[in-house]
């Protein structure tokens, strides 16, 4: 059964047939019929990529198909019939020689000149355009050309007739002197080129210097990045059994802390974030609820970990490793920083969004420009909530004792600073503390007294 076809009968069309034309005997083999087996076996590699039709191929298999084009056009053939013609004339020419006649050896010698010639015609046509470039012949001949005007000039026009006048006119003697001038002229001059080479050196050096610098510096990111994902696993392999539980024995906390502290002190403000955001989210730096007699962290029941701000023990206590730390400009969003001791640290353009500094000493820390949308720097309430003393326990209902020190502070050009945040700050962060707080804080007292 056969299925015919809606679209209408087309005419199938006659092939073209080629002319039979006499080819020259000087054909260059710029076919398909003269390819080279190297230029066939590209081109059949070509063919095999083709399929591919990816962006990232298109222009390689440009360049490739053109340099196929270029090797295929540098092909000539010579026929057989000029060889036997080149063969003849210089057969000629030898008889020429041999019977000592002229107009045979004339004959012969032209007619070789010519054949040769044309036989050698494409290999120059080939060689000058693999060694010389377009630009290169124009700029060639359009020196000769230059060259050749300026002495048409000088010999076709009185141009030349004067200058031989004024030649003989100068007196070459009295030149020497100027010549002298010229002498240290040049001097000059060199003098010069050596101090703008000397110079030039100096730039590349210069530059060099530079590029070695940041590669350095690369070198110097990745490494730190291969020692900081070595501290994780290190501390991840240390805090967790087999089963995958937190333990709390206290030498793993001695030696999770030590780790912590040696790596801090080798790291950049960026490390240093990259390793709180890793052991704030890994529940290390908070206080957990803790089974009295096996040492291990209590489920609370949602998939999490019981917290206990009042009796829990933290795997990693930070303790005071960032006290004048450098962490401007980094990411700290949901970081437990809670009773941490960050006296005097950097924190200018911090993303703190979220992050908990209950109790944490900010003494003479730098927080301007940093973003504190809902940061903890308290529990309970604003009106009975307190900062952190050495010897009063801190009472998580009312918020006594639960603050942060913020005395001496720099909170300006802080970003979203709640309401809340800004009265207690202006509470009991000193006169220094409360010049810096962006709305005022004239309608809170200085619960702080100084």
């Amino acid at each position: 059964m056969t299925t015919e076809s809606n679209s209408p009968n087309l005419p199938t069309p006659e092939p073209i047939p080629e002319p039979d034309l006499q080819s020259d005997d000087f054909d260059s083999g710029t076919t398909e019929n003269h390819l080279t087996p190297e230029a066939l076996a590209t081109q059949q590699s070509l063919a095999a990529i083709a399929s591919l039709q990816s962006p990232q191929h298109a222009d390689a298999l440009k360049k490739a198909r053109s340099s196929i084009n270029q090797h295929t056009v540098n092909q000539f053939a010579v026929k057989p019939r000029a060889l036997l013609l080149t063969v003849v004339a210089i057969t000629l020419t030898l008889l020429g020689f041999a019977l000592n006649n002229w107009i045979v050896g004339l004959l012969g010698t032209g007619a070789t000149l010519v054949l040769s010639l044309a036989m050698l015609l494409p290999w120059w046509q080939s060689l000058l355009q693999r060694w010389f470039t377009a630009q290169d012949r124009t700029l060639f001949v359009a020196f000769v050309g230059l060259l050749v005007g300026i002495i048409g000039i000088l010999k076709f026009t009185e141009v030349g007739d004067r200058l031989l006048v004024w030649g003989r006119q100068i007196s070459w003697e009295a030149s020497g002197s100027l010549a002298e001038w010229f002498g240290a002229l040049g001097q000059i001059l060199i003098a010069i080129i050596a101090v703008y080479v000397a110079w030039r050196q100096y730039v590349i050096s210069k530059d060099l210097t530079i590029q070695q610098n940041l590669l350095t510096v690369q070198q110097n990111i990745i490494t730190q990045q291969q020692t900081i994902d070595s501290y994780f696993q290190g501390v991840s392999d240390l805090v967790l059994d087999e089963e995958g539980l937190l333990e709390d024995w206290p030498q793993e906390r001695a030696i999770a802390e030590g780790r912590t502290a040696a790596i801090f002190s080798s790291v950049d403000g960026s490390g240093k974030a990259k390793i709180l955001r890793f052991l704030s989210r890994s529940k290390l730096l908070t206080p957990l609820k803790r089974d009295r007699r096996l040492g291990r962290a209590i489920l609370n029941g949602m998939g999490g970990y019981a917290e206990d701000r009042l009796e829990g023990v933290r795997v990693i206590d930070l303790g005071v490793m960032l006290a004048a730390a450098d962490l401007s400009n980094n990411d700290l969003r949901w970081t437990d920083l809670s009773e941490a001791n960050l006296v005097r640290a950097n924190l200018r353009n911090c993303d703190l969004v979220k992050a908990n500094l209950s109790r944490t000493i900010l003494y003479d820390a730098d927080l301007s420009g940093a973003d504190l949308q809902g940061t903890r720097f308290f529990y309970g309430s604003v009106a009975t909530a307190s900062p952190r003393s050495r010897t009063e326990p801190p009472n998580y209902q009312t918020g006594e004792h639960t603050g942060a020190v913020i005395e001496n502070a720099n909170f300006t050009q802080v970003q979203r600073l709640p309401d809340i945040t800004r009265c207690y700050c202006c509470a009991w962060g000193g006169e220094k503390t409360r010049a810096t707080i962006p709305g005022g804080c004239e309608d809170v007292p200085n619960k702080l007294g100084r």
